[in-house]
């Protein structure tokens, strides 16, 4: 059983070599150790801090960009107001310069037409005027003494408009 129950000496010589190892582990190595745990503490904490801030500022980014991207929809929506709106102008002046110019061309027409219709009734005049001669020359040439005679110069002439000359 001297197995399982040590003996005074061992037992003696198993602390004081304990508190040695313990003594010198506290001088040398238990401060490293400790300022070791306590810069690693701080890494983690600071790195938790800088974790946190850079969520913040993403937070902060997320909103800065969803302002920007509801002011650039605005100017966007503004712009093509802007541009419908001057679509819609030039259309509504380009009606109303071809609707002039169409009156105009109207106006022209119906001149042109005026002129036309008065030419045409100043030659049917001289048209009239011409043959009114003629038949009125033959009428006088002719030495017509009867009626029934003049009556067949005029019944002639009247189915010969072409026998004037």
């Amino acid at each position: 059983m001297n197995l399982v129950t040590p003996d005074f000496g061992l037992l003696f010589w198993q602390i004081l070599t304990f508190l040695c190892v313990l003594i010198v582990l506290s001088k040398f190595a238990w401060k490293p150790i400790i300022s070791g745990l306590k810069e690693r503490e701080e890494s983690i904490e600071q790195a938790l801090s800088e974790a946190k801030k850079a969520k913040e500022e993403m937070t902060s980014l997320k909103a800065d960009n969803e302002k920007l991207l509801a002011e650039a929809r605005k100017e966007r929506d503004k712009m093509l107001a802007e541009a419908q709106h001057t679509a819609s102008a030039i259309i509504q002046e380009a009606k109303e310069r071809s609707g002039k110019e169409a009156a105009a061309l109207i106006q022209i027409a119906r001149e042109e037409i005026e002129t036309s219709k008065e030419a045409a009734l100043a030659e049917l005049k001289n048209y009239l005027a011409d043959t009114s001669l003629h038949i009125a020359e033959k009428v006088i040439r002719k030495n017509l003494s009867t009626d029934a005679a003049q009556k067949d110069l005029i019944q002639d002439l009247i189915a010969n408009p072409s026998s004037r000359n």
